[in-house]
Parts: C-alpha cells; sequence; structure tokens
C-alpha cells in the first residue's frame, strides 16, 4: 500500500507562546528548535511573528544561523503581516528564507477588522508576495478565520482562493482560528476546498477550545489534506492548539495509510523538557505526556496485566520512552504492590504482602499519594513493627500549638491492658508528648529511656511529601537501641517510633 506523506509543521515556538503567562528566551527557543527538527523529525516548524521585539528578532536569528550550517534553513517558517513591506525588511534582518504571511479568511474579519474590499486585500497581498518573491522569500498564505469564512461567506473563500492559486505561494494554510469547527465541518470544508483545487497543498490549523483538536484533525485528513500545524503538549492561545503527541500517536494506530516522520519515542522527552522552558504544566491525565496516563491504580488492572496484559492498549508506553506504572493507593491490591516489589528486586511472603498491602489502604485512605519510592520504607515500617507483641499502645492522643502559649498534649496510654492518662506542656509538640509519658511511667516508678538522636527523612526521589520516617535513638542503661516510625504527619510518626521503643521496653 502506497501511504500519503503528511507534513507536520510544529508552531509551538510561534503560536505555542501565545500561551497565557509563556515567553521562551533566545536560548530556549534555539533549544526547542534543534529538538523538533533533530530529536522528533517535525518536517517544518513556525518560530516567531514578525516585528514583535528585539528578544524574537534575536531568537530568529539564532535559529536560523545554527539551520543555515545545518541545512534546515527551507524548514523555518516566520508568521508575517501584510504591512507594506515592513515584515519583509524583518525577514531579511532575521535571515528566515520562508514567510507564513497572514490574511483574512472569512468577510467578517475583512470587514470589520482591516476594513477593506476583497478587492483591495488581494491587491495588497498580490504585493506583499511579489516583494517576498523578489527578496528571494518563499510564502505560505494563512486565511485567519478561515472556518468562519466557510460557513458565512464560502463565496469569498473561493474567490480568495481562486486568487491565490495564481499566485507564486507553496502552501495555503487553512486555521480554525477560534476553534469552532465540528469534525463534521473540518471534513466537509477540507474536502470542497481538495475537490476544487487538487493540486495545491492545504495545510489544516486546528484550536482546542471544544476539545475536538484531535477529532478535527483526524477528518482533515481524512478529506485530503496536506499537512497539519501542531504544538507539544498542546500549547497556545485560549484552550490551545490541536497536541503533537496525541495527533501522532491516533495518525501511528488508526491510520495506516497515512505516513508522518515524527519520532515518537521522543515525544515524552520534548514534551518535558517544554513544560520546564515554558512552565505551562501538563496536566496529568493528558494522554501520551500526562504523567498519570500510563499508571494503573486499581489492583483488578494490575492483576489483569500478570494474566496475558487484559488491560493493554497500543498505546504502550515504550513506545514514547515510558514506562508503565503501578499506583499505590487503597484501590491498588496485592497486584500494584507485587507490580512495584519486582521493579525494586524485592520479594514478601503472602503474610508479609497482606500487611503490606493493608497499611498502603491505610494511607491510601488519608487520600495520600504512596510512591514506589515510598515502599521500602512501608515494608521496613511492617516488619520492624511485626518483630514484637504490642503491649503498649498510644490510644489517643491530643497536641495543641498556639501563639504565645506553650505546646501542650494530653496523652491516653495502655500498658498490658490498663488504661492511663496523663498532661504536660514541653518546648515543642513532641517534647510535651514525652513529657506526657514520663509522667505516666514515673507513677509506677518506671523510666524512660533518654532520646539520644532524633533524624526525620522523606523517601530519596519521592515526588510526594506523603510519607514521613522518624528514626529515634534511645539509650538507657542497658543498651543503646533504635526504633522507626513512618507517617504522613512528622509528629505522629515519632510518636509511633516512641510506641515501638514502649514496647521494647516491655519485652522480657
Amino acid at each position: 500500500m502506497n501511504r500519503k506523506k503528511i507534513e507536520i509543521m510544529d508552531t509551538t515556538l510561534r503560536d505555542g507562546e501565545q500561551t497565557s503567562g509563556v515567553s521562551f528566551s533566545v536560548s530556549e527557543k534555539l533549544t526547542i528548535a534543534k529538538l523538533l527538527l533533530e530529536e522528533l523529525k517535525v518536517d517544518r516548524i513556525e518560530i516567531a511573528s514578525a516585528l514583535v521585539s528585539k528578544g524574537e528578532l534575536e531568537a530568529v536569528q539564532k535559529i536560523t544561523e545554527w539551520a543555515s550550517e545545518n541545512n534546515y534553513l527551507e524548514r523555518i517558517e516566520v508568521l508575517t503581516f501584510v504591512d507594506g513591506g515592513k515584515s519583509i525588511e524583518w525577514m531579511l534582518k532575521s535571515g528566515a528564507k520562508v514567510q507564513n504571511l497572514l490574511t483574512k479568511g472569512s468577510m467578517n474579519h475583512l470587514t470589520h477588522q482591516l476594513k477593506k474590499t476583497p478587492e483591495k486585500h488581494f491587491s495588497d497581498i498580490s504585493d506583499a508576495i511579489f516583494l517576498a518573491e523578489k527578496n528571494g522569500f518563499q510564502t505560505n498564505v494563512y486565511l485567519e478565520d478561515w472556518s468562519n469564512g466557510m460557513r458565512d461567506s464560502k463565496s469569498y473563500v473561493f474567490a480568495f482562493l481562486d486568487f491565490l492559486v495564481s499566485l507564486n505561494i507553496k502552501r495555503i494554510l487553512l486555521p480554525d482560528t477560534l476553534g469552532v469547527l465540528t469534525p463534521k465541518e473540518s471534513y466537509s470544508f477540507v474536502k470542497e476546498l481538495k475537490d476544487k483545487y487538487p493540486k495545491v497543498h492545504f495545510d489544516f490549523h486546528a484550536h482546542n477550545d471544544y476539545d475536538l483538536s484531535v477529532a478535527n484533525v483526524m477528518e482533515a485528513i481524512y478529506a485530503g489534506a496536506n499537512g497539519l500545524h501542531l504544538t507539544v503538549n498542546g500549547m497556545g492561545e485560549r484552550a490551545g492548539n490541536a497536541p503533537l503527541a496525541s495527533v501522532i500517536a491516533v495518525i501511528n494506530d488508526f491510520m495506516p495509510e497515512i505516513e508522518v516522520s515524527v519520532k515518537e519515542s521522543s515525544l515524552n522527552k520534548v514534551s518535558k523538557l517544554v513544560e520546564n522552558f515554558s512552565g505551562f504544566r501538563i496536566p496529568v491525565n493528558k494522554p501520551v505526556v500526562g504523567a498519570n496516563v500510563f499508571t494503573q491504580t486499581a489492583g483488578i488492572h494490575a492483576d489483569g496485566d500478570n494474566k496475558k496484559n487484559l488491560y493493554f492498549n497500543d498505546l504502550l508506553p515504550e513506545r514514547f520512552g515510558r514506562k508503565r506504572k503501578y499506583a499505590l493507593g487503597k484501590t491498588s491490591g496485592k497486584a500494584n504492590i507485587q507490580k512495584n516489589l519486582q521493579d525494586l528486586g524485592l520479594q514478601l511472603n503472602e503474610e508479609d504482602l497482606k500487611k503490606v498491602t493493608q497499611r498502603i489502604i491505610e494511607l491510601g485512605d488519608k487520600k495520600e499519594l504512596v510512591t514506589q519510592e515510598d515502599l521500602p520504607y512501608i515494608i521496613s515500617d511492617v516488619l520492624d513493627s511485626s518483630s514484637y507483641v504490642e503491649n503498649v499502645v498510644v490510644e489517643s492522643y491530643v497536641l495543641t500549638h498556639a501563639k504565645g502559649l506553650k505546646p501542650s498534649t494530653t496523652v491516653s496510654l495502655r500498658i498490658n491492658g490498663e488504661l492511663f492518662e496523663a498532661t504536660s506542656s514541653g518546648d515543642g509538640q513532641f517534647d510535651a508528648f514525652m513529657n506526657a509519658l514520663r509522667k505516666v511511667y514515673a507513677d509506677q516508678s518506671k523510666t524512660i529511656p533518654i532520646l539520644t538522636d532524633y533524624a526525620v527523612r522523606i523517601p530519596p526521589g519521592s515526588n510526594s511529601d506523603a510519607l514521613c520516617e522518624t528514626i529515634i535513638t534511645w539509650k538507657n542503661n542497658k543498651k543503646e537501641f533504635i526504633t522507626r516510625g513512618l507517617d504522613v504527619d512528622q509528629t505522629v510518626s515519632a510518636i509511633k517510633s516512641t510506641q515501638k521503643m514502649l514496647n521494647i521496653l516491655e519485652m522480657p
């Protein structure tokens, strides 16, 4: 089967930079441009708008200098305007060779924004294209608001296209500027143009205001579109543009007759870098590149994956340089935990696995995220807790901390079945807790070991504060020993560590 090649033009550095609050530096633009062309292998990139700023000009100069040295110059594009030659002067300074000329694709825009007649607009466009050609520039033409033009002023659109095809232009760019198209319209509008102008190269430029951009892109391809405009992470004005990663995955999986040059395995890498440079955070549930999209949470899914990959689809994470994860939480179950243990090279017997599972469920009930990095800490805590009988239990406590007052604690303690209660203050909440314990034990003529070291840590590499481990070193007249406590709260983890110490004291 002969596959149709679709050009991918990435406009992250131009349309994507219109995302509210985003502005790339010169070095960031150059780095992203290199990655898009050399790592991702997109066909073309749109990197700037003419006349915006001195910094924008400098960025384009840096990119075109690099592109010229590496034979990419004809794949670098800049948005220009019908402005009596000002954009062309800017292009001459920039080093770019391809202009994407912005024109009006609807009578509404032409009449109310430019306040021109079609004849005047066409004449000005002709002058801009001839001037570009005279200076050695290649021209593509944007029909701004083309989608509404097809809805409301179709005769104008076709009169405009009849005019454009007589000029020396390479591509006509069809933007759904306001993101208003439905998939049905995307197909029918592009099909009308391809039927009338079968030899013209049309690019389709979708926006995502109704979350239909990927569906619209699919229909535009089916209708005969020759190229697509996409952005990394779907960046762009308002709801953004059609997202590069999603569109590439859809084409590769559902459109076998279509060929694209983009390197799938690099999508995630470039996505994360653009996220860092832009500060535009990727939603965790964003297809292909979101943090959670290859994470199974329900234990039944992990169990199914162990049994012939029952919950896999064609979106295998390895395609995108990623790895499937199994979340740890109240719905995870033993299967998820076993998957994470395998990754860590750990094994537990059935009894210990049940205990670890129960502890993770307890943490999940607190709505806390438990990570794979937390797992060894949980295992250590659970196995350590099972090494002795709990003769001492901290039944309840109240910790208070108020400005201008010393922290205080009331604690209820069960020792060998008998309940004791005491209240005390201290320099901090945990110090107050320890003073209350000393009161309880003093009444029984017992002494609590001296605390000689107190350390707190979170799992290295953990991206949450879900777990906190408190390690306390104790010393009495017999020996020095260490206990550990694990919880989402630092003071509570210290109390758990202390409860272990009290139980060690009760051991024969």
